[in-house]
């Protein structure tokens, strides 16, 4: 049901105009953001739902010069220059500035909610040709990955060039330096520890860009006999762990910028240097990425000497957390498995397996950014969900 609204007012010398709802709720709208948000003609691009209003052109300390109630689902305004702006009681509702309903939409829009695992996970599996064809399959895997972090597809053809159909479905790939995709797998004078075939510890891919890839996407095309398991472990909620267990751990790893690097030649030759912080926080104090590759982590650390062994130490305890036998899950990948999960989240490592004159195991890689599955992720909702 659409919200009526009761009665309309300017207050606080027409500065702010108060809504009352017919539930009896009220909303208080800053008449600066109202006129700034003027959805007519003149002021609104709906094509490209995008502000035309310069901001140059924008009095921040306007106030209305009349307020109307048009009918109980708009209301009307008059600006002191006569320009006059409308606004319907839905788009009003949905924004009000109120903590509860800030909340909501924050969740509408960013789909924050995490669930948090260790060896518990249950590990959700969709066919991939289900996810490939049918909205409802392609919807659940993306709004699995984004709570829990992981989704398993599987059934795909044991081949090369899956992952690139996979990327259309949800929009694009990342490129980064170790191409469009990436074939994982025993190779002499490897150029990334994936490429052998020894232990993999637990990391996040690509730390070494200042902004590394959101999504990882490995698919399994010929599986060791013994050995090759794939580890993982929920990086957040090892992080929050290790915020009650050992605050000030937790604060240096939250707070010191670590170097990390990458140099050589695969896609084109590359040399790149970037700092970060281990555990990242958002302004909340909430966890938002692990930034944490010990291969790639640089000789070079910027702190001063006497804060050296601090961050060792606890950087020694993270890795012990994320290693305990009650965080980690481990699973081994078939051909046409294809392992879909959160690069900012989910750290994945690998067991070792025998080497061999021959390719005994192959996996194919990709990344996607969060953007475009979050876009990707934002349109199947409206569509399964037969929203507006």
């Amino acid at each position: 049901m659409s919200p009526g609204i009761l009665k309309v007012e300017a207050l606080d010398e027409q500065r702010f105009v108060c809504v009352k709802w017919e539930d009896g709720s009220e909303s208080s709208y800053p008449c600066v953001w109202l006129r700034d948000n003027c959805q007519c003609p003149l002021c609104f691009l709906p094509s490209a739902g995008a502000r035309r209003l310069l901001f140059e052109d924008l009095d921040v300390n306007i106030m209305v010069k009349q307020v109307a109630l048009a009918d109980r689902k708009k209301i009307s305004i008059t600006w002191p220059d006569e320009h006059k702006s409308e606004y319907e009681a839905e788009w009003l509702k949905k924004r009000c500035f109120s903590e509860e309903a800030r909340t909501v939409m924050r969740a509408d829009l960013f789909l924050p909610e995490h669930q948090y695992w260790g060896s518990d996970l249950q590990l959700l599996q969709i066919p991939f040709e289900e996810v490939m064809y049918n909205d409802e399959s392609a919807y659940k895997w993306l709004c699995t990955l984004k709570k829990v972090g992981i989704v398993l597809l599987t059934g795909a053809a044991p081949r090369q060039g899956e992952l690139i159909r996979l990327g259309h479905r949800i929009g694009f790939l990342r490129l980064t330096f170790y191409g469009p995709t990436w074939q994982v797998q025993d190779k002499a004078n490897a150029n990334n520890v994936a490429y052998t075939t020894g232990r993999l510890c637990f990391h996040t891919d690509y730390p070494v860009l200042q902004h590394p890839p959101g999504v990882q996407l490995l698919h399994c095309i010929k599986q060791a006999a013994s050995g090759g398991e794939s580890e993982v472990v929920d990086g957040f909620h090892v992080a929050n762990k290790l915020k009650k267990q050992n605050p000030e751990a937790y604060q240096i790893l939250s707070s010191t910028a670590v170097n990390y690097t990458d140099v050589g030649v695969d896609y084109c030759d590359f040399a790149v240097h970037c700092k970060q912080r281990i555990i990242d926080i958002d302004s909340r104090g909430q966890v938002i990425r692990i930034n944490y590759n010990n291969a790639t982590r640089d000789t070079v650390l910027d702190i001063p000497a006497e804060k050296v062994r601090p961050f060792y130490a606890a950087l020694k305890e993270f890795n012990d957390l994320l290693n305990s036998a009650e965080h980690k899950f481990t699973y081994k990948l078939k051909p046409g498995d294809i392992v879909t999960f959160d690069n900012w989240r989910v750290l994945h490592g690998r067991q070792s397996y025998p080497s061999c004159s021959e390719v005994t195991r192959h996996l194919e890689g990709a990344y996607a950014d969060w953007d475009v599955v979050m876009s990707r992720l934002q349109l199947l909702r409206k569509r399964v969900l037969n929203q507006d």
